[in-house]
């Protein structure tokens, strides 16, 4: 039997716009352990909301298209192959989903308790009563005061990190085998970020899920996940464990992410470290490395061809020409996660 809830094998994912096509995502692959929590980063448009949305089967076809690869889902079911029917019966039961926004992702005409005990009653085909009891046991679990009281309410009622909490429960709801959350702490301020990331992480280790989080906050990361997948224009540019990301990372793009985040040991006058230029395009992507156009060590062979992933370590590979053995070398910078001093 697998070790692995999750198998991605050469995902591609594609948009048809009036304009032409966008090739959202571009041969992704990654694995995801049993009861491990996974972080997906990059900045906005590198595809790894796309890539997670995919997994869900939730982005309307058309505008997208599935161009290839597989979705294996605990080491029996492809995800691409199988039916909307058979999807529906694995969407909500063995593979949950907390969306980024739970100000808009909650039926504002609908009580909260309705909206748990939705999922209950169809997959598990709990009675009312019964559905109703486990409800008030999930939101309970998840730190909602007065579950019974809540049960009653709508949304509107709720605080924005309450509303969190409703959608893990939502989520939690039919104990998954794996869940996906989607920037989880995004609209949320500081203090209910902490309680939120908190709240999941002892849910993990309660329930045994297996997390995929996304995020562009690699606070969000070093706190809660075992391994790192660093994505970029549609690309994995890098994965291993959070050490060996946060302390011997190896591609310049990882390196850029790590250097803009505000240190505690920085001086307030010193300015931030943003990484220089945009992404490219999608509708045609550059034949060679995607961060060639951003990178301050690129060479004629960045531009001229896309790289191999290169394999560091049982758990860390990066996709860079500067790890060929014929390349001069690259030195990290000092201050990229502030691993070396």
């Amino acid at each position: 039997m697998s070790e692995n809830i999750l198998e991605v094998k050469d995902l591609k994912v594609s948009f048809s716009t009036y304009a032409g096509e966008v090739q959202a995502v571009r041969g992704v692959s990654f694995h995801l352990k049993k009861g491990e929590v996974l972080a997906i980063v990059g900045e906005s448009g590198c595809g790894k909301s796309v890539t997670a949305q995919t997994i869900m089967r939730l982005i309307p076809s058309p505008p997208s298209f599935i161009k290839g690869g597989s979705i294996l889902f605990d080491g029996k079911t492809e995800i691409t192959q199988i039916s909307n029917g058979q999807m529906e019966k694995i969407r909500g039961s063995e593979m949950g989903m907390i969306f980024q926004d739970p100000m808009t992702s909650l039926n504002p005409t609908m009580t909260v308790g309705k909206q748990i005990t939705e999922g209950l009653i169809k997959h598990q085909k709990l009675r009312t009563e019964e559905a109703n009891k486990r409800a008030i046991e999930i939101l309970e679990m998840v730190g909602i005061s007065n579950p019974e009281g809540r049960m009653n309410q709508y949304p509107y009622e709720f605080s924005g990190g309450m509303r969190q909490r409703v959608m893990i429960a939502i989520a939690l709801a039919c104990s998954p085998k794996s869940l996906i959350a989607d920037e989880p702490t995004t609209a949320l301020d500081v203090t209910i970020q902490a309680q939120i990331i908190a709240l999941m992480k002892e849910l993990s280790a309660k329930t045994e899920s297996s997390i995929i989080v996304i995020t562009h906050d690699l606070g969000v990361v070093a706190e809660m996940a075992q391994r790192v997948i660093v994505m970029y224009a549609g690309k994995v540019v890098e994965q291993g464990t959070v050490d060996e990301l946060f302390y011997n990372s190896q591609h310049p793009y990882t390196w850029g992410l790590l250097r803009s985040i505000p240190r505690l040991d920085q001086d307030k006058e010193s300015d931030l470290v943003p990484i220089p230029g945009t992404p490219p395009d999608l509708f045609a992507p550059p034949k060679g490395c995607a961060f060639a156009a951003r990178c301050p060590y690129a060479m004629k062979a960045c531009v001229e061809a896309d790289p191999e992933h290169t394999k560091l370590s049982e758990t860390h590979s990066a996709a860079c020409w500067s790890l060929h053995p014929d390349a001069p070398k690259v030195e990290r910078p000092i201050e990229a996660g502030g691993g070396q001093r």
